[in-house]
């Protein structure tokens, strides 16, 4: 055995003993077998945690550890063994840098993998499909741009490590970025303001919204632009730039709806029938289902009628069943001063003739 070592030990490549090679690959295999033992025990606790708890992080520690791949291992195992090997300096950092960036490169991975754990159990809590799409592709650019800037981090530091000045090539970063900024400069502008529609939520798909002149129901937010099915039945396409500077009136969170109209009679109507339409029109508001009497008063005396103002409120936030409430209130307000036998106003002229 002795006579082998020192028979590995005369023989040299690259300034290494082939006993130093061959200390090196024990190690290496050795070091690989470490550590996928290690991950399978930890996979196994993991798991068994897992089916314990009702939470879902254990699940992503699970999955982040489960995608750890023999190739990493293996990486990791040759620079282990490769430690114990004389090479020439240039030699090593090159070996060193390359290994620092994959390891960068991998921890970026594992970041990835949280970030899609996050963007799922925020997904989890919408309910429609669009809401879910969407939501999931503005959180994966926000994760492209976190991750894209912990990569430029990584290796900054890297190349600072390694005693190249960084200075000139964060200069160059930022004139550069300064450059694409200005050039897309109003691209930017509506994606910086899609993640304000988003963080802030104004409104969400499927919320009818009134923008300016324009109103209808909220079909897609993209990145650059919005979608908005009006109520002819065309598509509007808005600048996400614009809705975030424009006043933006959403419908769809109003809970009740506030609802006041004007009704005249004529002047010739007894003051007997004067106080009871206080009284039928609230008892008529009162037997509609989604109404809430509020107040009715005879408010004016107009050119050519009594004025009553009536307010009520429509329980419901949606348009249809408000226009349903009033049409319900108009009729039976009809039928009604028709038995009382009480006249509508409408603009007329009486000329009074003397001699």
């Amino acid at each position: 055995m002795i006579e082998i070592i020192e028979f590995l030990k005369s023989i040299s490549y690259f300034g290494n003993s082939l006993w130093q090679f061959t200390i090196a690959g024990f190690i290496l295999v050795a070091s690989m077998t470490i550590l996928m033992i290690f991950q399978s025990l930890v996979l196994r606790k993991l798991r068994s945690l897992a089916e314990k708890t009702v939470t879902d992080v254990d699940d992503v520690a699970v999955g982040i550890v489960s995608s750890i791949k023999p190739p990493l291992y293996f990486m990791v195992a040759v620079y282990i063994g490769y430690r114990f090997l004389n090479f020439p300096e240039l030699a090593d950092k090159i070996v060193n840098f390359v290994f620092f960036v994959i390891l960068a490169f991998e921890v970026i991975r594992s970041f990835g993998r949280l970030f899609d754990y996050l963007i799922d159990l925020h997904t989890r809590k919408l309910k429609t499909e669009e809401e879910k799409n969407h939501v999931r592709n503005m959180m994966r650019i926000l994760k492209n741009f976190v991750l894209l800037g912990f990569g430029v981090l990584a290796i900054i530091l890297i190349l600072s490590n390694y005693g190249v000045n960084v200075n000139s090539i964060i200069a160059s970063l930022g004139i550069g970025g300064l450059a694409i900024a200005l050039a897309m400069q109003n691209i930017l502008t509506d994606i910086f303001s899609s993640f304000s529609i988003f963080i802030d939520k104004p409104f969400q798909i499927g919320d009818f919204i009134i923008v300016g002149t324009d109103m209808g129901t909220v079909q897609k937010i993209g990145l650059k632009t919005t979608r908005i099915k009006s109520l002819q039945g065309e598509e509007l396409i808005i600048s996400n730039q614009e809705l975030t500077t424009a006043r933006v009136q959403n419908l769809k969170r109003m809970e009740t709806r506030r609802i006041s109209f004007k009704l005249g009679v004529v002047y010739g109507t007894s003051s007997d029938k004067l106080e009871k339409i206080p009284k039928i029109i609230r008892e008529i508001i009162d037997n509609s289902k989604l109404a809430k009497f509020d107040r009715c008063h005879f408010k004016n005396y107009e050119d050519s009628s009594l004025s009553f103002e009536i307010v009520y409120f429509v329980k419901s936030p949606d348009y249809n069943k408000y226009m349903d409430t009033q049409q319900e209130i108009n009729l039976a307000i009809y039928k009604a001063f028709e038995t009382e036998k009480i006249e509508f106003a409408y603009p007329t002229q009486t000329l009074h003739i003397q001699k």
